[in-house]
């Protein structure tokens, strides 16, 4: 797995129409806090419960033509859930991953607020909320 900061995954995915860009976080964060413009949604894991989408790996396979050489880029809040689903991702057999370091969100700030020191939102990168 490739890591890319979120200026990276942007230029990435200009230059490469095929791949695809999956925002892995909750529906409500991807619903209300917003997401890239582009994102398709595909919960890595959600509420109420929290446990791992059991068929998060179909769910991209099928997006990606069930071949795994597609480019994927993972993206979530800080980088850490996208981690993990890209680690699924690469253990099912996907050659080309890539996970957004900072996600959306970027690192707590020193008063614990988001969206002031990385990530794609504070990049000024194309983004929506729905």
């Amino acid at each position: 797995m490739k890591h890319i900061t979120p200026k990276e995954a942007h230029a990435f995915l200009q230059t490469h129409p095929n791949a695809l860009l999956i925002d892995v976080r909750s529906e409500i964060e991807y619903l209300f806090v917003g997401h890239p413009v582009g994102a398709i949604h595909v919960s890595w894991n959600d509420g109420p419960d929290w446990e791992i989408n059991p068929h998060f790996v179909g769910e991209v396979r099928k997006l990606a033509g069930n071949g795994g050489e597609r480019p994927v880029v993972l993206i979530c809040r800080s980088g850490n859930r996208s981690e993990a689903a890209g680690a699924a991702l690469e253990s099912a057999g996907f050659s080309e991953v890539y996970n957004v370091t900072h996600g959306f969100e970027g690192e707590l700030d020193e008063q614990h607020h988001r969206n002031s020191v990385s990530g794609w939102r504070f990049d000024g990168l194309p983004w929506q909320q729905c």
